[in-house]
């Protein structure tokens, strides 16, 4: 990346340096993610920061620092937005490190440090509006137009199937058993993204979470499946469960009635609202790369389809869609991995 001759850089370094007295701003690379922001490092009067390229008309920052505010104010280990201007589409936050969670997941490490990142979860669940209102809703039709992306990208552009009239209906009614699994949870403030990606491990070994700009309000489960059943490390079930009731337990004592769903059926919420987030995910991966040339994701795509797999199976409803993944979609994705 050549940061002197990339004029969004070149802006950036400008409006830090206006931040700061004038003084000279260096920038060094952190990271991009799955979508159009960037991340550098500088380091001022001793003291380290993020700037943050977010282009306007790619990004809209605003969700993201009010997010911010909403959850430091519930005592959440955030960055915090320092400085920003939506129109340019910069921010400053605070530099939380660079020790991201899943380098530091082990058999050893795992138990520790997801009981850590779920306690973190009635705090986000707390949250259902910023100072503009309400969060959004993960209604229905945001729910379908997430899974959608599995039929528009997935499978047209990276396995170039074109689906029959049967399997078509066949994945239709599959989401609408997942849609209405999700709208029949409690429905509380949602991180949308809760994986070992977006936590950080702070200096006294406690979890930060980032990377929060599309928070709603949606299904209890959606942010314990997005760490339980991580789309980048995979643990097993025997630990996810128990983890998972811990999560219950917690949740427990800021949801009312929730004492009296049956570990079954919170298991059964749990592993569909997992379906609907990893189906939407193998689309969202093949769109990266077909859209937004992002190949990194690729490799990470038999595994989450693996996730469909395993967890489908455990429920007969859901025996001929498990059949065509394994037998059709399957192969079609390995051959794509040769």
């Amino acid at each position: 990346m050549d940061l002197n001759n990339d004029p969004r850089i070149i802006g950036l370094k400008a409006y830090l340096s206006d931040c700061f007295g004038g003084a000279a701003i260096e920038l060094s690379v952190v990271s991009g993610d799955a979508s159009f922001r960037r991340y550098f490092r500088f380091v001022h009067q001793g003291h380290s920061y993020i700037g943050v390229d977010a282009p306007p008309d790619k990004e809209d920052s605003k969700p993201f620092v009010e997010i911010s505010n909403a959850y430091g104010e519930r005592g959440l280990s955030v960055p915090k937005v320092l400085h920003y201007d939506l129109q340019l589409g910069y921010m400053c936050l605070s530099d939380l490190g660079d020790n991201l969670l899943l380098p530091a997941l082990n058999e050893n490490t795992v138990e520790g440090y997801y009981r850590k990142a779920l306690a973190l979860l009635p705090d986000i669940a707390a949250v259902s509006k910023t100072a503009s209102g309400d969060l959004p809703p993960y209604d229905e039709a945001l729910l379908r137009n997430e899974m959608q992306l599995f039929n528009d990208w997935l499978l047209p552009y990276h396995l170039q199937v074109k689906l029959s009239a049967d399997e078509q209906l066949l994945i239709d009614n599959v989401f609408s058993s997942l849609v209405d699994n999700a709208l029949a949870q409690p429905q509380v403030g949602v991180h949308r993204d809760f994986h070992s990606r977006n936590l950080m491990i702070l200096a006294d070994d406690s979890v930060a979470t980032i990377d929060y700009q599309d928070a709603v309000v949606g299904a209890l489960t959606y942010d314990a499946v997005s760490l339980l059943r991580d789309c980048y490390i995979v643990w097993p079930d025997e630990l996810v469960y128990r983890q998972l009731l811990g999560f219950k337990q917690l949740m427990s004592e800021s949801i009312a009635g929730l004492t009296d769903v049956s570990d079954e059926t919170f298991i059964r919420w749990f592993d569909l609202m997992g379906l609907q987030r990893h189906i939407k995910v193998c689309g969202i991966f093949a769109r990266l790369y077909y859209r937004d040339g992002k190949a990194g994701y690729l490799q990470d795509i038999p595994r989450v389809m693996d996730y469909v797999i395993a967890v489908g199976e455990k429920y007969p409803e859901f025996a001929d869609f498990v059949a065509l993944l394994r037998q059709k979609f399957k192969p079609l994705l390995l051959a794509k991995a040769v």
